[in-house]
């Protein structure tokens, strides 16, 4: 009888530290027989597949604590927080750069995805052989598993540069498959396979109007193409930038920078993807995402970490609605009445990561938004003034601007531009993880750093470490990066 592997191939498997209830989660040698997959040929369980990727972006070691360390913490837009002796595992290493192999948070992020890759690859392999679903539903299912891989690869491939490429589902007998695993591909090779998994979604996907209510968090294609202008910018394909942007129909910037962050705004006109943290199934919640950023002390409600910096505060103009709708402040009132005290520890807290219906509980409803159409905006800007047409890429600026409260910009020149609009970046879309990337794309980190008072290495930090369990396990067939 045909065998079906679902193992949790090696990567995932050295890595994981906890046991999951998930049934696609399973011991390295069981399979499923075609025998047993016979119970997931129909549209209900040709969803479960793609279903059980979304339900990872939920969990601790993907969305939450290690993500917000790595993507949040190290950058300047925010400090540790907390309180000075709460370390928070490695999120004061984090905070300094000065993080290792070693350090949980860079390990956690690596398997996370890896995790969450395989659950890709898992759906890839199985539903085409679901041929009483519908034919249809398949290729849409499909889609999303190719824009969610490619989603984490994106990850991987911003965070460390060349990571292996698992493209299938690994026989776990296959000393081919184990080389696969372990063997790091450039980036640009990963950029190219992200490249192609976003061209496959955007041609299966539909797009975001035509979901039920009850879909809505599904990847669509304007997600896919966004994604797509994405990547294209971080390896300044300007030109293709423009063209994907281009082709993000159906979203507008929403008037209330504010609401977006609020439950009243999940989902809304602006948003292309983001992780929905409302639900039954699985139940409530990304795992300690509002909990651990919460006010910490007396009066609070969390732990405190992730607490917006100085240097991100001196970044906003005056009159900039965005700084009092991305900062919390100590001494203020928040929009459902919660009165922050002066007693908490910390004199400032993520607003975009707050819950108006939290009360204690690890998991809590607020979403994150990874894809907004005010940043198709910005890329379009960037790169039309990157390819000299800096006309064209000012009243785009402006219209971010304009929500803000702002003055158009003064900016005129190539040069200035550019700068107006990486600074734009930053206050459009701070605390929203994709700071530290940006400062290290366009080339403003080491300058960037030292300001906030940290020390950016050149030649080094562009890239955090791989895991040394990894590079352990890898046994030569992978180096860690220079530096570590």
């Amino acid at each position: 009888m045909k065998k079906i592997y679902i193992s949790m191939f090696v990567l995932s498997a050295y890595f994981v530290s906890g046991c999951s209830n998930d049934y696609l989660d399973v011991d390295q040698t069981e399979s499923i027989s075609t025998k047993d997959i016979a119970l997931f040929n129909n549209d209900e369980g040709a969803a479960t597949f793609v279903t059980a990727i979304y339900s990872h972006f939920l969990d601790w070691n993907m969305t939450s604590f290690s993500w917000i360390g790595l993507s949040s913490i190290a950058s300047d837009d925010a400090d540790k927080g907390s309180s000075p002796g709460d370390t928070g595992s490695d999120k004061d290493v984090m905070d300094a750069l000065t993080y290792n192999p070693s350090s949980p948070s860079t390990s956690e992020v690596f398997a996370g995805n890896y995790e969450g890759i395989n659950r890709c690859n898992q759906a890839l392999n199985i539903i085409p052989q679901l041929d009483q679903a519908d034919p249809a539903l398949r290729t849409r299912l499909l889609g999303e598993a190719k824009f969610l891989r490619a989603f984490m690869y994106f990850t991987l491939v911003k965070t460390y540069g060349g990571v292996p490429i698992v493209d299938h589902l690994p026989n776990p007998s296959s000393e081919e498959d184990r080389v696969m695993q372990l063997t790091r591909k450039s980036a640009a090779e990963v950029y190219a396979f992200i490249e192609a998994d976003l061209n496959d979604a955007i041609a299966a996907l539909p797009n975001k109007a035509t979901y039920a209510a009850s879909e809505k968090g599904r990847a669509s294609k304007g997600a896919a193409y966004a994604l797509l202008a994405k990547v294209n910018l971080y390896q300044e394909k300007w030109q293709k930038v423009i063209d994907n942007c281009n082709l993000v129909s159906g979203y507008s910037i929403v008037s209330d920078y504010a609401s977006m962050f609020k439950l009243e705004g999940e989902n809304d006109a602006e948003s292309i993807f983001e992780i929905q943290g409302t639900g039954s199934t699985p139940a409530k919640g990304i795992s300690g995402y509002s909990a651990t950023q919460g006010a910490r002390g007396a009066g609070g409600w969390g732990w405190g970490f992730n607490t917006p910096s100085q240097s991100l505060v001196n970044a906003y103009e005056s009159g900039d609605v965005r700084k009092n709708a991305t900062i919390i402040f100590a001494g203020t009132t928040l929009y459902d009445g919660r009165v922050v005290p002066l007693t908490v520890e910390n004199p400032r807290y993520n607003y975009k990561a707050y819950s108006s219906a939290y009360t204690d509980a690890w998991e809590t409803d607020v979403n994150i938004k990874y894809l907004r159409y005010a940043e198709v905006l910005l890329m379009k800007a960037e790169a039309l003034n990157e390819l000299g047409q800096t006309s064209d890429a000012i009243p785009l600026l402006n219209q971010i601007r304009t929500r803000a409260g702002l003055a158009n910009t003064t900016a005129a020149s190539q040069a200035d531009v550019r700068t107006a609009i990486w600074k734009e970046r930053r206050v459009e879309m701070a605390m929203e993880h994709d700071r530290f990337f940006d400062l290290v794309r366009t080339g403003q980190a080491e300058a960037a750093f030292a300001i906030d008072g940290k020390t950016f290495v050149t030649g080094k930090h562009e890239l955090f470490p791989l895991p040394q369990a990894f590079i352990t396990q890898s046994k030569g067939l992978s180096a860690q990066n220079p530096g570590y």
